[in-house]
């Protein structure tokens, strides 16, 4: 393929306001690292290097999510794209595309795949995965779009229905409050004849939930650990990974999985770019992550509130993750 083909069918651009994947992180950090107790965002644990341990975790033997919805995917992708014949893909938290493959190869079959519409913070990744598309499925257009998956986006047009999709149980690290939000917009974005496919992760045995967390070859600690470094880099901070310990386990209350930072001791932290300074004491934790853990009933329940209605709900035979495939009420 010559490079002015590929120029024509790739396009990058960024929401409005968007300024790559670290454009708030001076007030992100400040605000969440100020908070009692603190916290701070996921998103920022996908730098290059967070990336790649998160590929990692995805093949470990403790995380089942991603092997189970790829399966549950391979299963239904082509039943969900005959029932309407997508001609465009629209990805929310693309990251590398993989298990959209799955999708990507089902609206090849059925002879509709026109454009692919992936959103993300990171613009590494999407140029890397944009040009890999473009390579492997002939005559595939791709928008990658630059931005933060929380705020109200407005697609682009691309002709006849979308499959408008939120894998990974990526939803389950946002509050209560704000994945309404989030399903409200998708359901403002939805025209008649569309679909959205979500992923959510399933309430279940506890011990199996926090050992996904928790992996024998401590990736996941290194991925938790990985935030303080791009805060490091980013923001000229001095935090020693090493004096933070992983810290990850079930909410029963909440109905999530929390991943936390645990102080080992003592210590002060500079974050010279915000000018703060940050004290810690002994077992005193930053929050990194939440991952909320649903049952149909409660997916339902967000569905009702943001304007979508429930189509078609599949899940593998342990029932450890769902796949649910909605329409906005209009």
């Amino acid at each position: 393929m010559t490079p002015s083909k590929r120029e024509s069918k790739i396009h990058i651009s960024h929401h409005a306001g968007e300024g790559g994947p670290f454009a708030r992180l001076a007030e992100d950090v400040r605000k969440g690292l100020t908070k009692t107790p603190r916290e701070l965002p996921p998103k920022y644990f996908y730098d290059a290097r967070g990336a790649e341990l998160f590929e990692q975790i995805c093949e470990l033997p403790e995380y089942y999510p991603t092997r189970t919805e790829r399966a549950l995917l391979e299963q239904i992708a082509d039943d969900v794209v005959t029932s309407f014949r997508p001609t465009t893909l629209v990805e929310f938290g693309s990251g590398s595309s993989r298990k959209t493959r799955i999708l990507l190869d089902a609206m090849t079959r059925a002879r509709h795949l026109d454009l692919y519409v992936p959103i993300d913070v990171s613009e590494d990744m999407l140029r890397q995965t944009a040009y890999a598309l473009g390579e492997d499925y002939a005559g595939l257009r791709v928008h990658g779009v630059i931005g933060d998956f929380e705020k109200p986006v407005e697609l682009l047009p691309g002709g006849g229905c979308r499959l408008i999709v939120f894998l990974g149980g990526t939803i389950g690290n946002l509050t209560a409050d704000d994945a309404t939000r989030f399903l409200r917009n998708v359901a403002r974005l939805l025209s008649p004849g569309d679909r959205f496919l979500l992923g959510t992760d399933l309430v279940k045995d506890v011990g199996l939930l926090e050992r996904a967390y928790n992996d024998a070859a401590g990736v996941t600690a290194a991925f938790n650990r990985n935030i303080l470094s791009v805060i490091n880099r980013n923001l000229s901070a001095n935090f020693d990974p090493n004096r933070f310990e992983h810290l990850a386990f079930y909410n029963r209350e909440e109905s999530r999985i929390e991943m936390h930072l645990v102080a080992r001791e003592s210590h002060q932290v500079s974050i010279d770019a915000i000018d703060l300074t940050v004290d810690f004491a002994k077992g005193e934790s930053i929050r990194t992550e939440i991952s909320c853990k649903y049952t149909r009933a409660m997916v339902e329940k967000m569905f009702a509130e943001a304007g979508l209605r429930l189509l078609r709900w599949d899940t593998d035979q342990d029932h450890l993750f769902a796949l649910s495939l909605s329409d906005a009420v209009h």
